[in-house]
C-alpha cells in the first residue's frame, strides 16, 4: 500500500512538471515569432519613425519614494530627460526618514505651493506639495507613510495629464522609453495597461545618469536575477500578452490610463503586490461591464532597476512577490474558470495560480520526496531521472532560449564574453539558487494565507555604484 502510494505522488510530481514545462516551453516559441514579427514591424525604425504621424497624450510620471537618498536624485534627473513631447514629473516622498526630500530641494531648488490635490483616491495626510525653479513639470508631494500604494494614489490625486507611468525610484529609463511604450494608447483604445521590460542595473556602464552599455553582473547572485529578468519579461509575458493573458505591469515600469483606473478605485493597499492586482482588477471590471481591457507587454522601452545584492534583501523581495501573488488571486477567486471573463477567467487565472503560485510548492514537494523514497529503499531510478530532467535541465535549456532569442534580436552585448557569463549562469542558477528560493516561495505561500505583511524595505546603493 505504501509503494502505491508513493507511485501516486511520483506520477503526479512528473505529470505536473510535464505540463508545466510544456506551457513554458510553448509560451517561448510563441514569444519568439511575437518578438520576431515585432522587430520586423517597428523596433528598427528610428525614433523619427516613432514620432512620425502620432500625437502622443501627455504623461504623468509617478515616483513613489520612501528613504531613496541615495538614488532619487539620479533617478529624477534621469526622468527629466526623457524624450518626449510633454510630460510632468511627480516625485512621491512617503514619509521617509531619511535625507530624500532634503536633497531633492538642494538638487531641484524646490519651492513650496498651494496644496493642488483632487482627492479623487483617499490617501494618508500630504503635508506639502513643491515645485521646482528649474524644473517647471516637477512636482515633488511629501506625505505621511502609507506604502507604496498610497503613495501611488496621492500621485494620481495631483497628477494632470491622461496617462500616468509608474516607475520605482531606484531606476533609469531609456531616453526613447516613454515614447515606446505610449504609442499602443493611441493606436488602440482598449488599451488600459501597458508595461516595458525591465532589466537590471547592476554593473550596467552608466554615463550622465544613462545606461549606455550592458554588462553581466559580476556577482552570482545579481547573475541569476538577470536571467530570470530576461527568461520572464522576454517569453513569459510576451506570450501571455499575445494571448490577452497578461495579470501583471512590472511596478517598476508601467504606463497607465488614468481614467480607468481612478473608475476602479485607484491602487490597492491591502496588497502588498499593487501592481499585479491593479491589473487583474481592471480586467475584471471591464469584463463585467462588457468590455475589453487590454493588458500589453512592448518588448523595447527599456526600464533599468536595481536588484537585490544581498540574500537577505532578495529573500524579503521574493516574499513579497509570492505573498502579492497569493493576495491577487484570493482577491479576484470569482474569475477562476469563469467564462465570463473571456481568457482571464479560463486560462491566464488556472494558469498563476496552479503554476506561478503552486509550482514552487510542487518543485520542493518533489525534493523531499526523493530523500524520503530512499529511505524507504522504493526509490525509482526512472523517477529520479525525470524529475531531475523536467525540474532542472528543462528549465535550464527554456534560460538558454531565451537569452538567445534576446541576444539575436536585441544584441544587449556588446563583447562575447557577457553572453558566455550569460550562458554559463543559466547552467548554475539551478545549482541552490533556484532551490533556496523555491523553500522561500513555498513558506511565504503558506504563510500569506493566514498573515499579512506591509511591503518592507530593500537597502539601495548610488546608481553609479550599481
Amino acid at each position: 500500500m505504501t509503494t502505491l502510494i508513493f507511485q501516486f505522488f511520483e506520477l503526479m510530481i512528473l505529470l505536473y512538471f510535464t505540463v508545466l514545462n510544456s506551457i513554458y516551453l510553448i509560451f517561448t516559441i510563441i514569444a519568439f515569432f511575437d518578438l520576431l514579427s515585432f522587430d520586423r514591424r517597428s523596433r528598427r525604425r528610428g525614433l523619427g519613425d516613432v514620432l512620425s504621424g502620432t500625437t502622443f497624450r501627455p504623461i504623468s510620471i509617478i515616483v513613489p519614494a520612501y528613504n531613496e537618498q541615495e538614488t532619487i536624485v539620479d533617478n529624477v534627473h534621469s526622468v527629466l530627460e526623457v524624450g518626449y513631447p510633454e510630460f510632468e514629473v511627480i516625485v512621491v516622498n512617503d514619509g521617509s526618514k531619511d535625507e530624500t526630500v532634503l536633497r531633492l530641494q538642494k538638487e531641484f531648488s524646490l519651492f513650496p505651493i498651494t496644496d493642488a490635490t483632487r482627492a479623487q483616491l483617499p490617501t494618508q495626510k500630504v503635508h506639502q506639495v513643491y515645485r521646482s525653479l528649474d524644473h517647471p513639470n516637477l512636482i515633488v508631494l511629501d506625505k505621511d507613510n502609507g506604502g507604496k500604494s498610497d503613495a501611488l494614489n496621492a500621485g494620481i490625486n495631483v497628477s494632470n495629464y491622461p496617462l500616468f507611468c509608474s516607475i520605482d525610484a531606484d531606476s533609469l529609463l531609456n531616453s526613447d522609453a516613454l515614447l515606446r511604450i505610449a504609442r499602443p494608447f493611441v493606436e488602440d483604445e482598449r488599451i488600459v495597461a501597458a508595461g516595458g521590460i525591465v532589466r537590471v542595473l547592476n554593473g550596467a556602464v552608466i554615463q550622465d545618469g544613462r545606461v549606455v552599455k550592458s554588462r553581466a553582473p559580476t556577482t552570482f547572485l545579481v547573475l541569476c536575477q538577470t536571467i530570470e529578468y530576461v527568461r520572464g519579461f522576454l517569453t513569459g509575458r510576451t506570450a501571455l500578452a499575445k494571448m490577452n493573458s497578461l495579470l501583471i505591469i512590472s511596478g517598476a515600469f508601467g504606463l497607465f490610463l488614468k481614467r480607468a483606473v481612478i473608475e476602479a478605485g485607484g491602487y490597492n493597499t491591502k496588497t502588498v503586490c499593487e501592481d499585479m492586482e491593479l491589473v487583474v482588477r481592471l480586467h475584471r471590471i471591464a469584463r463585467e461591464n462588457r468590455k475589453v481591457a487590454r493588458a500589453i507587454f512592448v518588448p523595447d522601452p527599456v526600464c533599468w532597476t536595481q536588484v537585490p545584492s544581498d540574500l537577505k534583501s532578495l529573500l524579503r523581495q521574493r516574499d513579497r512577490w509570492q505573498r502579492g501573488l497569493v493576495e491577487s488571486l484570493s482577491m479576484h477567486m470569482k474569475m477562476f474558470l469563469n467564462p465570463l471573463y473571456g481568457a482571464i477567467g479560463m486560462f491566464a487565472y488556472p494558469f498563476y495560480l496552479f503554476f506561478e503560485a503552486l509550482g514552487p510548492v510542487f518543485e520542493v514537494f518533489g525534493y523531499l520526496l526523493i530523500p524520503v523514497l530512499w529511505y524507504f529503499g522504493v526509490l525509482d531510478v526512472t523517477f529520479f531521472w525525470m524529475f531531475f530532467t523536467l525540474a532542472i535541465l528543462y528549465n535550464i535549456t527554456l534560460s538558454l532560449m531565451a537569452l538567445i532569442i534576446d541576444d539575436l534580436l536585441f544584441q544587449r552585448y556588446d563583447r562575447a564574453s557577457d553572453l558566455g557569463k550569460m550562458m554559463l549562469g543559466a547552467l548554475l542558477e539551478f545549482v541552490g539558487y533556484r532551490q533556496i528560493l523555491s523553500v522561500r516561495r513555498t513558506i511565504s505561500f503558506f504563510t500569506a494565507l493566514f498573515t499579512r505583511q506591509k511591503w518592507g524595505h530593500i537597502e539601495r546603493k548610488p546608481i553609479a555604484e550599481t
